[in-house]
């Protein structure tokens, strides 16, 4: 079974008058897993703002595509039952929503009428996919983030992640405030989910992450692009390196993106 396509093509996104992207192209297949890296402000995480339309962001030219369907002509709700998730690099705190009927309200929502998930089946996946993540079983009944720190909130983005099985997910810095015990645990979470239909866009800034979930490409983001794109052993020589052979190489003094 074939995976879904995610086709980015020119992309230019603004943000109060100021352009930010400047021209990504990227495309990421089922079965694939990338990573984005780059500098501080030259992005990244606005891209994956645009891919899942944060009204913030203006898209001024380019397109992006989900299997051919024109992912800018829909809403935030419709990129998600399409199959496109995000793992948000600071996650909302929702009082009055419970964990748990947060995640079966949006397994539901993915569903047809008449074929929801039944209470038992969403109770044992969930306890499964927690016990993975060595979450507290009382979390599922605590506000959604509601007094969680950085790592129980970020745990519980691939909670999400792993409960609602997307087509494409991507995740903005998740490896960030993660001690090393919680990153081992957060990308085991994330591996489980590798298969031959599920692609992964994964933006971070470090190599430590890369050394628990391999990834197939690795792109590097620099003045609002892609401008260098390889294996896993461009991550590796980033994290030895640095970016400053990139930025000599390409005739690049300042990677950031000038309005940012």
């Amino acid at each position: 079974m074939a995976g879904s396509t995610l086709e980015i093509k020119d992309l230019h996104v603004s943000i109060e008058g100021g352009e930010i992207l400047k021209g990504v192209n990227l495309t990421i297949k089922g079965g694939e897993f990338h990573a984005v890296m780059g500098p501080n402000g030259t992005g990244k995480s606005t891209l994956a703002s645009a891919i899942m339309g944060h009204p913030k962001y203006e898209v001024t030219k380019g397109s992006i595509l989900l299997d051919g369907e024109d992912v800018l002509e829909m809403e935030v709700d419709e990129r998600a039952k399409a199959g496109l998730f995000l793992a948000m690099q600071y996650p909302s705190e929702i009082s009055g929503v419970t964990n748990s009927d947060f995640l079966r309200s949006s397994i539901n929502a993915q569903r047809e009428e008449g074929d929801e998930i039944s209470l038992m089946k969403f109770i044992k996946e969930m306890d499964k996919s927690m016990d993975e993540l060595e979450m507290d079983k009382n979390m599922a009944q605590r506000y959604l983030n509601e007094g969680f720190s950085g790592g129980e909130k970020k745990r519980n983005e691939i909670l999400q992640l792993m409960m609602l099985k997307p087509a494409i997910g991507i995740l903005d810095e998740i490896d960030s405030g993660l001690d090393i015990d919680a990153l081992k645990v957060v990308a085991k979470g994330i591996n489980s989910l590798r298969n031959e239909t599920f692609g992964c866009l994964m933006i971070t800034h470090y190599q430590r992450l890369l050394d628990y979930i391999t990834p197939d490409y690795v792109h590097v983001m620099m003045k609002g692009r892609v401008v260098k794109s390889g294996g896993p052993e461009l991550a590796q020589r980033l994290e030895a390196e640095g970016y400053d052979w990139i930025k000599k190489e390409l005739g690049i003094e300042d990677a950031t993106v000038e309005n940012a």
